[in-house]
C-alpha cells in the first residue's frame, strides 16, 4: 500500500516537512551535484565505459563521485546525457550511498537504497529496495520512496506483492530554540 503526502500538507510536522523537503535537495543535476559550482565533479571507479554513439557512461567497480563534500557511492554508476544534458542516471549498489553536507541552513542528508534513480524528464527521484533517508537523527524507510520534484510530492511504499512491507519515519523531539 502506497503512502502518498503532497509537500506540504496539513498532517506533517514541520520537522517531516524538513526531512521531506531535504528530497528536493537531491534535485538537481544528479542529485545535488552542481554543475554550476566551482568545484569539480570527479568520478573514480574500477572500470569505465564511454559509448558515446548512444551517450552513455558506465563505471563499475568501488564507484566514488564527489563534489566538494557531496558523495555518492555505488558499484555501478550508468549515466546518460541527450543533447549535451544529463537525462539519466542510475546508480547501483549494496547499497548505493549518498551524503550531502550542510546546505542553506539545513543539516547534511545520508540516503541509502540498491538502487538510486534520477530521470530528468519525470523530473523525478526514486530509491528503490530498501531506501532510508536520514537527516538530524530523522529517518524515513521503505522499499521505494519516490520524490515529484516539479509537484513536490513524495510516494512512498513498504514493499510489493511479492513481500509485503511498511513505510516507517522516526522524528527525533526538538526543544524549544532547536531547527524544526
Amino acid at each position: 500500500m502506497a503512502v502518498r503526502h503532497p509537500v506540504p500538507g496539513p498532517l506533517l510536522s514541520r520537522r517531516g516537512l524538513a526531512l521531506m523537503l531535504s528530497l528536493a535537495l537531491l534535485s538537481a543535476q544528479a542529485l545535488a551535484f552542481d554543475p554550476e559550482s566551482d568545484d569539480p565533479i570527479n568520478v573514480a571507479a574500477d572500470s569505465a565505459r564511454l559509448d558515446e554513439r548512444a551517450g552513455q557512461a558506465t563505471y563499475r567497480g568501488n564507484v566514488v563521485v564527489t563534489q566538494g563534500e557531496t558523495r555518492l557511492e555505488a558499484d555501478t554508476l550508468i549515466l546518460t546525457r541527450s543533447d549535451g544534458v544529463l537525462s539519466r542516471m542510475e546508480a547501483l549498489g549494496e547499497p548505493a550511498r549518498y551524503h550531502q553536507p550542510p546546505r542553506a541552513g539545513e543539516p547534511a542528508m545520508d540516503a541509502e537504497a540498491q538502487q538510486i534513480l534520477y530521470i530528468r524528464t519525470d523530473n523525478r527521484i526514486s530509491f528503490r529496495r530498501q531506501a532510508q533517508i536520514r537527516q538530524d537523527g530523522d529517518s524515513f524507510r521503505g522499499n521505494v520512496i519516490d520524490y515529484d520534484i516539479s509537484d513536490q510530492v513524495v510516494t512512498a511504499s513498504g514493499g510489493d506483492e511479492d513481500s509485503p512491507g511498511r513505510v516507517e519515519m522516526t522524528i527525533q523531539p526538538r526543544r524549544e530554540g532547536t531547527r524544526e
